[in-house]
């Protein structure tokens, strides 16, 4: 199968080898470099359905890049688009994964990245996709970064844990998870108030056994220089 590492401490590349024959997938423009024996393709994964739906909801790209080891093995180098770290993940049957918008960044050609219906909080306020929000499921190796960098929080049935929205990068999707103020118990109005106040604005409440990957900086606030 292919050997997914993580190379470099800042702004690190995701380093791929890949024997004659295997191939992943990425997203689109994530490949900086590869080797002669690799091709690199644009696929419509999932269908045409599946390719608008990330489309529209999550602002990736209508075609994914698919690499493959063709003539002979072979490494690449994928980067994400904005700067900060990758952390990776094991999907399998019994463990699947949500993902906030972009944080996608490759994938074994064994997991399917699909369309799953957000809640009801989640679409109207949260950060995470809108209605529609992308899950990971299958088996193999799954590449996920941050803005920032990136930590992963075990969530336990004891305790509920509360992450601002605009730092979740995915979660185990056996979490029970709404989106709502960081305050609870004042009144509507007065969690407003409070949340305007404190500079805090919508937080994910997280329930039950899993994982939860946070970054660091927040993408929202995240403004690109431009030239004069």
């Amino acid at each position: 199968m292919p050997a997914f590492t993580i190379t470099g401490d800042i702004d690190p590349f995701l380093h791929v080898s890949l024997s004659k024959g295997e191939k992943i997938f990425c997203e689109s423009d994530a490949m900086v470099m590869m080797e002669a024996p690799l091709q690199v393709k644009g696929q419509m994964r999932g269908g045409f359905g599946n390719a608008v739906m990330r489309r529209l909801t999550t602002g990736e790209s209508f075609f994914q890049q698919e690499i493959e080891a063709v003539t002979g093995d072979g490494d690449c180098l994928l980067s994400p688009a904005l700067p900060g770290s990758i952390e990776l993940l094991d999907v399998s049957p019994s463990t699947s994964y949500t993902l906030s918008d972009g944080s996608f960044v490759a994938a074994e050609s064994g997991v399917q990245v699909r369309p799953k219906l957000n809640t009801v909080g989640g679409g109207f306020f949260g950060g995470t996709g809108g209605f529609v929000i992308m899950e990971a499921v299958g088996t193999g190796k799954l590449a996920v970064s941050g803005f920032g960098s990136i930590f992963t929080l075990d969530v336990t049935p004891e305790r509920e844990t509360v992450i601002d929205n605009s730092h979740a990068v995915a979660w185990s999707s056996n979490l029970s998870f709404e989106v709502g103020m960081p305050q609870t118990g004042g009144g509507f109005f007065g969690n407003i108030v409070n949340s305007v106040t404190s500079g805090e604005g919508l937080v994910i409440r997280f329930r039950g056994q899993g994982k939860v990957v946070i970054c660091s900086r927040n993408r929202g606030l995240f403004q690109p220089q431009k030239g004069n």
